[in-house]
Order: structure tokens, then sequence, then C-alpha cells
């Protein structure tokens, strides 16, 4: 398991056992306002096993290819051979297949894009925690919201605090939490917090203190 996967795991369990704990103090910064949009926060994605890219040599179609990375973080681009893409982002991929290939032609233009994301899916999904009906983890959504993801975890309890809800976002390799007033979202209508999430979002609604 490479170190960001481990990171992100540690964290989401660590968001896990806080909640079930019933902690009042959280993992993560409380940040008032709104979080920041996905161009802010994007990070590059790096291939992993499993995942399908689509390498495509301009001009010469008999060396493009849509190889599947192998156990052994490899790819096989003709001509060249093996190529090592796990671990690299796509465009570092292309670099090395043109950097070889021009051994053999003239300015190879190559670009390598991921066609089929397998090994980080769990960084595209959005988590809902807590005092709900059914925590939930869904695929994310272009568009999806604080109040699609919580209204597909089947609503909050009778037991929740609403306005103490907390949206997770990991921001400049940290993680943020930004306040969600749930109540005011679900029972008036005020959408001020109904902020629009981002792949790797976990929501977290705590149970309100008897």
């Amino acid at each position: 398991m490479d170190l960001m996967k481990r990171n992100f795991v540690f964290w989401v369990v660590s968001c896990g056992l806080f909640i079930t704990a019933g902690c009042a103090t959280q993992p993560g910064t409380v940040v008032e306002g709104p979080p920041p949009s996905g161009s802010e926060v994007v990070e590059k994605y790096l291939v992993g096993v499993d995942d399908t890219l689509s390498v495509s040599v301009w001009r010469n179609p008999e060396l493009s290819v849509d190889p599947v990375v192998r156990p052994d973080g490899m790819i096989t681009v003709p001509v060249i051979g093996d190529v090592l893409a796990a671990g690299k982002t796509p465009e570092e991929v292309a670099t090395e297949i043109k950097e070889r290939l021009s051994q053999y032609i003239r300015n190879p233009q190559v670009t390598v894009s991921v066609t089929r994301l397998v090994s980080n899916a769990y960084l595209t999904r959005v988590r809902v925690t807590g005092a709900v009906v059914q925590p939930v983890s869904s695929p994310h959504r272009p568009g999806m919201t604080v109040l699609d993801a919580v209204l597909e975890a089947g609503g909050v309890t009778e037991f929740a605090a609403p306005d103490n809800a907390r949206l997770y976002r990991k921001v400049n390799g940290k993680i943020n939490a930004y306040p969600v007033y749930l109540k005011q979202v679900l029972q008036k209508g005020d959408l001020t917090t109904n902020y629009e999430l981002l792949p790797g979002d976990i929501i977290s609604i705590p149970e309100r203190s008897f």
C-alpha cells in the first residue's frame, strides 16, 4: 500500500473513531466560510496497478495502445517494450515514452490518459458518517452537494445535532473541517452551507448532547 493510500486510510479510520466515540473534538482544523473549490485543491493523480491507460502517438496509430497497468507497475508499448507507469502521473509516463521512442521516431508526440480508474477508486467517493439513518460511501458525481449526500444516507436521525455537522476536506496536504448548518438546510431551506462536494469529502453529523 503506497504512502498516499496509507495516509488516506488512517484519516478515514481516525474520523470513524472520533465519530464512534462521540467526542466533541474531531480531527481537522475548523475553518469558517466556504471550502475552496475543486480547481484550488485538485491533486495530481498517480497511476496505479489495474488502471487502464490510453497511450496515443500522433500519426503512429500502430504504436497507440490501451494497456492495463500490471501488478509489477509496468505497461507494454510497441517498439520500446515495458515502461514503468505505477506511481507516476500520466504526463510523466508520456514523457518517458516520448524519450524512448525518439530513438526510433523523429520528435514523437505522445499523450497518456487514464481511461479506467481502479487503483485509487476510494479517492473518488463521498462519505457520510455519524447520526444518519445509514452511513454511506457513494461515488462522487459532478454537482453533488452536502444535501444530496445526506439524503442518500437516509437523512439525519432523531438524535442528531445537524447544525454541528462538519465537512472534512483535504486542502494543501492537511484536513480542514468546515461547519455545515444542516438544520438550516433541511428545515429552513437556507442553502448557504449546502456546499458542492469534491471526491474524498467526508460529512460528519454528531449526536446531540443530552
